[in-house]
């Protein structure tokens, strides 16, 4: 338990930082999953719109902290190739 002022003040800003960082996770999968759906249901385009949708939200997570930015980067740099796979 907290015992000084600055630390209960500490522990009530942490509980509302990872409120927000769980909604932008979360926003984040949905979006990777809409990705995820179109390349398995093999229609490019789908899949190209899609990661473009996706992409700044990846990056936006990134530069919040939500992930890291080489883990975001790598993220769209593997979506992005498994769409240029497609119907090859």
């Amino acid at each position: 338990m907290a015992n000084t002022k600055s630390a209960r003040k500490a522990t009530r800003v942490i509980a509302r930082r990872t409120e927000v960082n769980k909604a932008r996770r979360s926003v984040l999968r949905s979006s990777m999953r809409k990705v995820e759906e179109a390349i398995t249901s093999g229609d490019k385009t789908a899949a190209a719109a899609a990661l473009k949708a996706a992409e700044p939200v990846i990056m936006r997570a990134a530069q919040r902290g939500v992930v890291h930015k080489n883990n975001a980067s790598r993220k769209v740099s593997r979506l992005a190739h498994r769409i240029a796979k497609i119907g090859k």
